[in-house]
């Protein structure tokens, strides 16, 4: 039993079928085609996937991605949109990186040619584009495209980058006492020309440059001289904007060519010119978070892992989502069924994690069963994420313990009015019947104390962890040699097990030259059995907290070199 809602198991990342191995059946069949809003056949969506934080993708790109049939992305679209698309959908990038202006324009005629081919076969289309599709996007190419073929086509603006990495970076494009227009330019033009900066002689706002970070030197030329900047002018350059590896360089303009290579800034980029960019020591917010930059080892399963990668971004880190655990289904399967059929036969029944939630539910809906079944029995859960869990499936828990431990959980239930009455009455007779549906292996703790106390407890395991496949592991340990992880997370004594399973021998080296965070003092307990160095174990047991506690580690690092240097 862990101390928190979730046991820590894991499971495969969900694999996304082929269209040809389910049909494509009618648009009524697909999930969410009869929804208002749903993607409609036969129509193309040029959807803006904003500038790189998915918290920034709009609520219409959502709902499409949701129910769209085929998404082509951009290679820079964040992995975290595409687990917004349906299962079975048809997901491909179609991204175009490099210089080779003849490859890219080809490769763009082959997009305009596939977005009308699947158009014109009946099939619901998003093409998700980084930043906004029409800016500097070649999105109105392809609609334009869409439009002499006669096939039906909307657009959803994105967040541009221009927009979101600047106010990332704390950079404000307009202000009323500094800066009153914005203009924003290419740093080459469709033929591969350069910019005819003369055009901006006049122009005494901010000035936004996109895509120019590969001929920097000929920007800054081109500014300074045709453009008649000062070389004095404040400047900056904001690669990868608005993400947990956002970098940010200021200096004056003549400067800028030289401190980007210093900094070893590249693709993509937004640079910014004029005297707002000297706000940026005064507004700058997101990279004063604890856990910006920080990449954080998240080892549940990609559905299971997106509540906490979110929770990671919001604070500024980037979360590395990989599985060290694979869920399978129990060994006797009977057994889940009998309990299921038996539930209002059980004084309580206690779930101990949010896997034990959904496993036994899928059994209860395979059987048509609802929250009905339950009868009179008391639902417990051993954290607000289990709770969460089972409230996501019309039921409230009755016991839910101040602390998310096995051993406060059998308090809790000793101590809840209507159970400790029917213990009561029962005395000298079989006592109160629990209900402990949970992982094939899971602490004692809970079933023994509740048996010494009279119950009859029957633990039904709903579902079996197993080790992650090979690949994982050799996945899991490039990361680690390449310093691609920051922090990981043990949310459980068993992903700590997991953990140390799946690198092998010499796993406590391994993880020594990452910060290790515990969600609380029994799963440290298992680290430090296994060899394990921990950085930081959370106050209150729960990801939340978890990440509370290394918001904490990480502003009172932050604020040493302050306090040191006063």
């Amino acid at each position: 039993m862990s101390e928190r809602e979730n046991d820590g198991s894991l499971t495969a990342l969900p694999g996304r079928h082929d269209p040809s191995d389910e049909g494509r059946g009618t648009a009524a069949a697909r999930p969410g085609a009869g929804a208002p809003g749903a993607a409609r056949p036969g129509v193309v969506y040029l959807v803006g996937a904003g500038p790189g934080d998915p918290g920034l993708f709009t609520q219409r790109g959502a709902e499409l991605l949701a129910t769209a049939d085929v998404v082509l992305h951009d290679e820079l679209v964040h992995p975290a949109l595409l687990d917004g698309v349906r299962e079975g959908a048809e997901v491909r990038s179609v991204g175009k990186r490099g210089g080779d202006r003849v490859v890219k324009d080809a490769k763009q005629a082959e997009i305009d040619a596939e977005l009308v081919a699947l158009g014109l076969a009946g099939r619901s289309v998003v093409r998700l584009k980084g930043g906004d599709p029409f800016l500097f996007g070649r999105g109105s190419e392809e609609a334009e495209a869409l439009a002499r073929a006669g096939v039906p086509f909307e657009v959803v603006p994105g967040v541009c980058s221009p927009l979101g990495a600047t106010a990332y970076a704390g950079i404000s494009l307009t202000h009323r006492n500094i800066a009153s227009s914005v203009m924003i330019v290419s740093g080459v033009t469709r033929a591969g020309k350069g910019f005819d900066w003369s055009e901006l002689a006049s122009v005494r706002g901010t000035i936004c440059v996109l895509m120019g970070m590969q001929a920097l030197d000929t920007v800054v030329a081109g500014l300074t001289g045709p453009g008649r900047r000062d070389p004095a002018t404040p400047a900056a350059a904001i690669q990868w904007g608005t993400r947990a590896d956002q970098r940010v360089v200021t200096t004056r303009l003549d400067e800028l060519p030289r401190r980007a290579r210093e900094a070893g800034l590249q693709s993509p980029a937004v640079i910014v010119v004029g005297a707002v960019t000297r706000l940026r020591d005064a507004l700058r917010w997101f990279d004063r978070k604890p856990l910006f930059g920080k990449r954080v080892l998240v080892t549940r399963p990609r559905h299971q892992a997106r509540s906490t990668s979110r929770l990671i971004r919001l604070r500024g880190g980037e979360a590395v989502e990989l599985a060290t655990i694979e869920i399978h289904p129990p060994p006797d399967p009977a057994r889940v069924t009998e309990a299921a059929r038996g539930l209002s036969g059980y004084d309580a029944v206690v779930f101990t994690s949010e896997n034990g939630v959904a496993c036994f539910f899928r059994e209860m809906e395979r059987l048509g069963l609802d929250a009905r079944a339950f009868g009179s029995a008391r639902l417990a859960a051993i954290g607000v994420g289990t709770a969460a869990a089972l409230a996501a499936r019309g039921v409230r828990a009755d016991i839910v313990p101040g602390e998310f431990r096995g051993e406060e959980l059998a308090q809790a239930l000793l101590a809840d009015p209507a159970l400790a009455e029917r213990l009561a009455a029962r005395a000298g007779r079989p006592g109160v019947r629990v209900l402990l549906p949970r992982a094939l292996v899971a602490r004692e703790v809970l079933p023994e104390r509740l048996r010494a106390a009279g119950c009859e407890v029957d633990v039904v395991p709903v579902y079996e962890t197993r080790p992650a496949s090979t690949e994982r592991r050799e996945e899991l340990l490039r990361a680690l040699s390449a310093g691609a992880i920051d922090v990981v997370l043990l949310t459980s004594s068993s992903t700590v097990d997991s953990l140390c399973d799946l690198l092998g021998e010499g796993a406590a080296a391994r993880l020594d030259g990452v910060l290790l965070a515990s969600i609380g003092p029994i799963t440290t307990a298992t680290a430090e059995k296994r060899g394990l160095r921990i950085g930081v174990t959370a106050e209150v047991s729960t990801t939340a907290g978890l990440l509370d506690a290394l918001d904490r580690y990480f502003a009172a690092q932050q604020a040493v070199p302050a306090s040191a240097g006063e």
